[in-house]
């Protein structure tokens, strides 16, 4: 297993909305960097996990936990957000199953 994608994770609980201005102050931070293993879910695993098919599913496997709270991440700098669908810790490593962030809560 080579750890060769440099994963960062990003916590936004530091934006608030300003009802002075109308405006949202603050913005996203880097809570964490991780190198990792990245792979691709296949189509047969998906139904299986979720009962359909879908896209954007990714496993990520870490050394060690990211202990900070993180509302999404990145991988290698690309602009497509993933956020969390499940979580393992087997006796080795840390497993993130996350999907493509689509804009639903």
């Amino acid at each position: 297993m080579r750890f060769n994608h440099e994963v960062k994770f990003y916590n936004t609980g530091k934006r608030r909305y300003n009802p002075k201005t109308s405006q949202y102050e603050g913005g996203e931070e880097i809570v964490a960097d991780r190198m990792a293993d990245v792979t691709d879910v296949g189509a047969d695993r998906t139904v299986k996990l979720f009962g359909s098919i879908v896209q954007g599913v990714k496993v990520i496997r870490l050394v060690e936990p990211v202990n900070q709270v993180w509302a999404y991440l990145m991988i290698d700098d690309s602009p497509t957000k993933y956020r969390m669908r499940t979580t393992t810790v087997p006796l080795k490593n840390v497993t993130i199953l996350v999907g493509e962030d689509i804009g639903k809560a």
